[in-house]
């Protein structure tokens, strides 16, 4: 099978595996070359996949969705971290959520900023109307 695991900016894997196993909304499944073609929404877990030369590969993806047409699977996700070490994908997702929170903090900071000017703004123009 040929896989590919796209993100929004960037093609992350693209080459010739044995094996797949990813999880959708309802578990874990496995794709082997001749199965069948199908769609599955995939959600925040461990994809992973072997090689030709039988090694494994693991990639924390964020939700997603997995397409299999013939020959080919495409993986399109928002984010996906890699390790060939499930201990080191353990420490390397933690440290991504932790930036991710201060990331979500900072946007949802300047969003109440922008909304407070927005009133603000509103409250100046109905005072002058009434004026």
């Amino acid at each position: 099978m040929h896989l590919q695991i796209l993100l929004p900016t960037e093609v992350v894997v693209d080459q010739q595996v044995n094996k797949i196993v990813a999880e959708a909304e309802n578990g874990y499944f496995c794709m082997l070359p001749r199965h069948i073609d199908f769609v599955a929404a995939l959600v925040p877990s461990i994809l992973y996949f072997s090689t030709e030369s039988n090694e494994q590969q693991f990639y924390a993806i964020k939700q997603g969705m997995l397409v299999k047409c013939g020959a080919d699977v495409r993986v399109s996700t928002f984010g996906a971290i890699h390790s060939n070490d499930l201990n080191e994908l353990r420490d390397a997702v933690a440290r991504d959520s932790l930036t991710m929170d201060e990331h979500e903090r900072s946007a949802r900071s300047a969003l109440a900023r922008l909304e407070a000017g927005t009133i603000r703004r509103f409250m100046q123009l109905e005072e002058r109307s009434h004026a």
